[in-house]
């Protein structure tokens, strides 16, 4: 449809804008603010959590207070290493996938005028810069995002993406879905089309129990006592212990110095003491298997952190595997990344490229289309391969499709080039009509030409055109046999030259014949001459 004229802005749902609100999406409403609810620093939850304080945090996020969880929930990604460095694989896996726009009418010019609009507006890198940020909602179930719009005559676009922390939210008390933004009063709705909330479950259920975070608290807090267990161990098995002796001679001034000699060397590792003490190193006996006990245990919790993250290991843990498992592994990866980027376009495509289309042009019967990442393509190799058989065949493709695929260009007039002539096109079959076989009648030319030597011996000449015939048709009929096969079984003109071709048909018998036959009628001629001069002589 055309852009209709209209005043002030209408969004996709061909609601009117109010003014307020207009302003509203010009300026950020909800930055950090201490003073509303929404503080830039906060204090810390995860120090000190026990089982029981964290089932107590979980409960009230159930509840509708999720704030505590909302900080626990970034303070795991800083206290668990693993989980932050498999977390943010996945999120950048997403958020550096091409990002590509369709018109909603291939042939409309209104339609293709509204999807380049979108692809000028990619160019400026705003929603390239915010996707990492947007993916957050991997973690922790949803993401927020503040969207301050730039109004201009003609041109009504997002300036700033920005993210904002969830603890700057809360979900509604009534229906447990709907997102509430933290203020002074307690909380208030979000203004429409001002964010763009993005909800990225990782199982059904409550938002706020659909992240990631939410299964691997419990898995961080094994950690957290495995590795500390694991220090203790260290500390009190991986050092020497040691034993300072002293004789019944010694005074309390003597063990005082042995004291501070047997604290002092751990770290200095040097003391002075009387001549009459002595220091001894103790070294622990202890079990290797006592030490890989915390080992074991803190990997298989690192395992099933990345299983549950990327859906598989490879990518992160390196294990002595098969090339047949790795494969599988990527395909799994794969198809997680399928599934971040078909949410994350969903999200974009009703916050973003709608609403940004209905403010400048109207509302539409259909928008432009948002992609993030390719379709499945069949690999280079399976490409040429089919290329060049099908070409054979006379299948046509467009060579810009192929040089894209190569990450290929075409060369500029000077430019040096590598490769060679292409292979010109078979010569076109031309249509003659069919050639019937020798015979005794399509022989007559030849019995006239005997005929002028010696009309004396017809039966001769007779016989001679009838055995010549029969020579020349059979090995013309070889020949034509074959061409006949290779014309029924031939789909078009191009494959009909190729299999033609293919015979390396050779005329050597048909040839053969024609020269005994010439051979014979030269020499009947012959006889016949010298019958008729010896009769003259006579």
């Amino acid at each position: 449809m055309s852009d209709p004229p209209r005043r002030g802005l209408v969004d996709q749902f061909g609601e009117a804008i109010p003014a307020a609100t207009v302003a509203q999406l010009r300026q950020q409403i909800a930055a950090p603010d201490a003073a509303g609810g929404r503080p830039p620093f906060i204090e810390q939850v995860a120090f000190g959590v026990t089982p029981q304080r964290l089932g107590a945090i979980l409960r009230a996020a159930d509840s509708g207070n999720s704030l505590e969880w909302l900080i626990l929930a970034e303070e795991i990604e800083e206290l668990f290493p693993h989980y932050l460095a498999v977390l943010s694989k996945r999120k950048r896996n997403v958020a550096q996938l091409q990002i590509t726009v369709k018109a909603a009418d291939d042939k409309a010019p209104e339609a293709q005028k509204h999807a380049e609009f979108v692809r000028d507006w990619l160019a400026e890198k705003v929603l390239e810069q915010a996707m990492f940020d947007i993916a957050d909602g991997l973690g922790k179930g949803f993401s927020v995002s503040e969207i301050v719009w730039r109004t201009e005559p003609g041109r009504v676009a997002p300036a700033e993406i920005i993210y904002r922390p969830q603890r700057f939210f809360e979900f509604s008390w009534e229906d447990g879905k709907t997102i509430w933004l933290r203020d002074g009063a307690g909380f208030s709705p979000l203004v429409p089309h001002k964010f763009l909330v993005h909800h990225h479950p990782s199982k059904s259920g409550a938002i706020i129990r659909s992240g990631l975070t939410r299964a691997v608290c419990w898995m961080w807090m094994y950690s957290s006592y495995t590795l500390r267990d694991w220090a203790l161990f260290c500390q009190g098995y991986g050092m020497p212990i040691r034993l300072g002796r002293y004789g019944p001679e010694a005074s309390d001034s003597d063990k005082r110095v042995l004291w501070r000699a047997v604290q002092s060397v751990a770290g200095d590792v040097a003391a002075i003491i009387p001549k009459s003490m002595e220091v001894e190193f103790v070294q622990a006996r202890s079990s290797d298997s006592a030490g890989d006990l915390y080992h074991k245990r803190a990997d298989w919790l690192n395992f099933e952190v990345s299983k549950l993250v990327l859906g598989s290991t490879a990518a992160t843990d390196a294990v002595r595997g098969s090339y047949g498992a790795a494969k599988a592994h990527k395909a799994v990866e794969d198809d997680v990344e399928r599934a971040d980027a078909s949410m994350l376009q969903a999200s974009l495509q009703r916050q973003v490229i709608e609403p940004m289309i209905a403010f400048t042009f109207g509302p539409q019967v259909a928008y432009p289309t948002l992609t993030i990442g390719q379709p499945d393509q069949v690999g280079l190799k399976d490409l040429i391969a089919a290329v060049a058989d099908l070409g054979s065949q006379g299948l046509e493709v467009k060579a810009s499709e192929i040089l894209d695929r190569l990450q290929l260009s075409p060369p500029e007039p000077g430019d040096k080039t590598v490769g060679g002539t292409p292979t010109p096109p078979p010569a076109p079959i031309i249509a003659h009509p069919a050639v019937p076989l020798p015979s005794s009648n399509s022989m007559a030319p030849f019995r006239a030409l005997v005929a002028r030597h010696s009309a004396a011996a017809p039966d001769v000449i007779a016989a001679l055109s009838d055995r010549l015939a029969r020579e020349a048709t059979g090995a013309l009929g070889g020949m034509t046999a074959e061409l006949h096969a290779a014309f029924d079984g031939a789909t078009d003109l191009h494959d009909l030259a190729r299999r033609v071709h293919a015979l390396k048909l050779s005329p050597d018998a048909f040839a053969e014949a024609m020269a005994r036959g010439m051979a014979l009628a030269h020499l009947v001629g012959q006889a016949a001459l010298m019958d008729e001069l010896r009769d003259d002589g006579g």
